[in-house]
């Protein structure tokens, strides 16, 4: 991804953050490379964070026969809610191969932070898309499975 994107991006995700509580949000792709990040946590950081939260998502895709009904077996993945004692962590699809995630405390509006993080997906569009890397299809899930 060239430079420029990368600070378009981190525009926009220093814009998800701008609400009370929230506190650092970042864009990974599928494999766990961090795409951008807002300007409140350092690329080390991120970069980590952004793998940690690639295998997060990949696990909790797999957990879907725990909640699906007999009758619906199609139930894709849509978030993933982490709470600590002192906050959590948002983590949403992105368009295909790309995930959003967004940390904030424990007295931010969840609803707020959903909203807002989906308003950027969708206003994002096609500049989220992330293409497979070389080489990484089989580590995603394999055939058949949701991205």
């Amino acid at each position: 991804m060239n430079d420029h994107m990368n600070k378009e991006l981190g525009w926009m995700l220093d814009e998800v953050v701008k609400m009370p509580e929230a506190r650092h949000a970042i864009l990974l792709s599928a494999d766990g490379m961090l795409r951008a990040h807002s300007q409140g946590i350092d690329r080390d950081e991120a970069e980590r964070q952004a793998a940690a939260l690639s295998g997060l998502q990949s696990i909790s895709r797999s957990t879907t026969e725990f909640c699906t009904h007999p009758q619906n077996q199609d139930s894709p993945w849509r978030q993933t809610l982490i709470e600590f004692a002192h906050g959590y962590v948002f983590l949403i699809a992105a368009g295909p191969g790309a995930y959003l995630a967004v940390s904030a405390s424990e007295n931010v509006d969840m609803e707020a932070v959903t909203y807002r993080m989906q308003k950027t997906v969708d206003r994002l569009g096609k500049e989220l898309v992330s293409p497979p890397r070389q080489g990484m299809g089989a580590w995603q899930g394999g055939p058949g499975s949701q991205a």
